[in-house]
């Protein structure tokens, strides 16, 4: 993986974390692209290690919140920012456990799965769909919708399935509120990475990585840092406002793009 390809993948993590077209199936596609014969897990060491500059995008934009949330935790009162820190606690369960048993596996599916990304795109579209057409709610997140959506960023750790897509989708559908639906969804990814990070250095991950490689994650998380900063304070609102079917067509059209070069190429 050279430098270019890590700042062109950096780029791309940002652009593509808050929109639902899966940040992570794009990383994938890219690089197929540029034919990267990386190992899984350091394809997959890149991919955690952007994600959290995407993740560290958001606390800044959300800096205000997530300091409400903190607050409102430790302080042990039934107010909206403890039920809201609660439900983000919930929500975090079905992936930490999936990341918890299933790591190896996952490690796998990121080695360039052009195939598995297209279908995974299909999916996501197909969910984006679903959601457009579902009524607007009122409702905000309680456990039972933590729990669900949850799940549904549990299976979205398959690379091609938009976690935002996957996880706003699913809150829509529970008749939660677009907005907050949005504002859930951005928040509760947080914990995991810091917890994936946390784990990767335990684990000694990083310290495997030669000079080199180093240097293009650094390249990588700057790239993916800065874009997604920028990324965050514009496309959220895009995720909130714009119709899902537009995103909903372009995962299909990438998906099927994807899946038939793998026939014919």
């Amino acid at each position: 993986m050279g430098r270019l390809e890590s700042l062109f993948l950096g780029i791309i993590q940002g652009l593509t974390e808050f929109l639902p077209v899966s940040s992570s199936g794009h990383l994938e596609l890219a690089k197929a692209i540029f034919g990267g014969d990386s190992l899984p897990e350091e394809s997959m060491l890149f991919t955690v290690v952007v994600h959290f500059a995407t993740a560290l995008a958001t606390i800044l934009v959300f800096r205000r919140e997530v300091v409400q949330i903190i607050s409102g935790l430790f302080k042990f009162k039934n107010n909206q920012e403890f039920r809201f820190s609660i439900n983000i606690i919930i929500s975090m369960v079905p992936a930490a456990l999936v990341g918890v048993f299933f790591d190896e596996a996952i490690e796998q599916l990121f080695g360039g799965q052009v195939l598995l990304v297209g279908f995974m795109l299909l999916i996501t579209g197909i969910l984006l769909v679903f959601a457009n057409n579902a009524k607007s709610g009122t409702k905000s997140v309680g456990p039972f919708q933590a729990i669900i959506i949850g799940v549904a960023q549990a299976i979205a750790i398959l690379p091609g399935i938009s976690r935002s897509g996957a996880t706003i989708a699913s809150s829509i559908l529970l008749g939660v509120e677009r907005e907050k639906a949005a504002r859930f969804s951005f928040l509760m990814v947080v914990p995991l990475i810091f917890g994936k990070i946390a784990k990767d250095l335990m684990d000694g991950g990083f310290a495997a990585s030669d000079g080199h490689q180093q240097m293009n994650i650094l390249i990588g998380f700057a790239a993916a840092f800065f874009t997604g900063l920028w990324a965050c304070n514009w496309m959220i609102e895009i995720v909130k406002r714009s119709n899902l079917n537009y995103f909903a067509i372009y995962c299909f059209i990438v998906g099927i793009i994807a899946i038939t070069t793998t026939f014919f190429i």
